[in-house]
């Protein structure tokens, strides 16, 4: 997945907007869906919908957790609202800043809302706070679907909890400001995996039409990604896309898949497998080549980390174009809500362009950018500058804020980039 222009991300966060803080159940009282809840260790271990909260948590050796961000220090009161019709009690843990309280769920017999009442926790430390419900040892019975989350206290009132179904981490951005004037045939970038759990996509070279990146999709399978959009307006299904309005592929390297994507827009898609390592430097580059006014051919090349040069991923022939690259930018996703408490952080660095005069251009700023999510229902997204690189930290629930169109520099390399081998 990926968002077709750094433009449609603006216009998404002007007319999207979430909720900032938590909803009041009752005066005096701040609710948490449960369906904003993460299951921990296994993210599939109970099912999450926002019609039905937390349903199926059968297993002892799960739990459920919420994250919030506390502006204040002081004591507050913990429940949570469970449907059950057990004959048993049901004894609960419910664990917050190292302190952990039981309760006990009382057996009614008759199918209904009951209440875990966990008693007082101290908020000690401001910032991100973790809520993490479990079974006490023992425990054989299990509760019904979870509601949800219930806290009293002054510092609970201006607290920030995502109160959203969608658990994914914010989407983040940068935007490279291109000096007036200059035609962009080329786009380099070289971006590191920090922190890159499964549902992870680090895009590095992204442009008006197309985006170019690597991708974590499973404990066994990651990615080399280059895709192009087709023209026209089509958002949903290729197959509605007439042939005077598809790109068309020119060339792919060896193992590389091609297929068609949509719900993103339509486009050609191309994927290389290929487990690229945490913490180890990956380089791309994307070319362009516009003939007659009307057409743009878009390649993307891939520095193998293991052959030592330069591999073609695929190379798209798009109609209605004839220009050149436009609307430079990176971004980082997180594809999946069952896992977006994780943090996902890259660095991206020693972007350059040539120009289509062959002169080359180190772009050593950048512009910090979110997606709605971002705006106010997920704040742990920032951008910075480490160690010479740009870097983009989202989701995790850790400390760090970035205003939206914030500027930020890096120091320049001034070592034009070796592109050998690329076309």
């Amino acid at each position: 997945m990926a968002y077709r222009s750094l433009t449609a991300c603006l216009v998404s966060f002007v007319v999207c907007a979430g909720l900032s803080h938590c909803m009041r159940a009752q005066a005096g009282e701040v609710s948490i869906p449960a369906y904003t809840a993460y299951m921990l260790p296994n993210a599939h271990s109970a099912r999450i919908s926002e019609s039905m909260g937390i349903v199926g948590w059968k297993d002892a050796t799960q739990s459920v957790n919420w994250y919030g961000k506390f502006e204040s220090k002081g004591q507050i009161q913990v429940k949570v609202e469970v449907k059950t019709k057990s004959t048993s009690p049901i004894r609960l843990k419910m664990t917050v800043q190292g302190k952990s309280n039981e309760a006990v769920v009382a057996p009614s017999g008759v199918e209904g809302i009951s209440e875990a009442d966990f008693g007082s926790f101290g908020i000690d430390e401001v910032g991100f706070v973790q809520f993490q419900l479990e079974y006490v040892p023992g425990q054989t019975e299990t509760v019904g679907p979870l509601h949800r989350l219930v806290l009293n206290g002054a510092p609970a009132d201006s607290a920030h909890f995502n109160l959203k179904e969608r658990r994914n981490a914010a989407s983040v951005h940068l935007a490279y400001p291109v000096p007036e004037g200059k035609e962009v045939a080329a786009f380099y970038c070289e971006v590191t995996g920090v922190d890159d759990p499964t549902a992870t996509f680090y895009m590095a070279c992204g442009w008006h039409r197309g985006y170019f990146g690597m991708q974590v999709n499973s404990e066994r399978e990651r990615r080399i990604i280059f895709s192009v959009w087709d023209s026209g307006n089509e958002a949903v299904d290729r197959k509605n896309v007439n042939d005077e309005n598809r790109v068309t592929l020119m060339g792919k390297g060896d193992g590389v898949y091609t297929g068609d994507f949509g719900n993103e827009g339509t486009g050609g898609h191309s994927h290389l497998k290929y487990m690229w390592k945490t913490g180890e430097t990956q380089r791309f580059v994307v070319t362009a080549l516009p003939t007659d006014k009307t057409f743009t051919t878009y390649s993307g090349y891939w520095w193998h980390p293991e052959n030592k040069s330069w591999m073609l991923i695929s190379s798209w022939k798009a109609p209605k174009e004839g220009g050149w690259l436009k609307g430079l930018h990176s971004f980082s996703e997180n594809f999946d809500g069952s896992n977006g408490h994780l943090r996902r952080k890259a660095k991206y660095a020693n972007q350059w362009i040539r120009t289509s005069t062959g002169e080359w251009i180190e772009l050593g700023a950048a512009k910090f950018s979110h997606d709605p999510t971002g705006k106010s229902n997920r704040l742990d997204r920032f951008m910075g500058v480490e160690n010479g690189s740009f870097f983009l930290s989202h989701g995790g629930y850790v400390d760090g804020f970035s205003r939206f169109g914030e500027r930020f520099e890096r120091p320049l390399v001034g070592t034009v980039p070796d592109l050998t081998g690329v076309e």
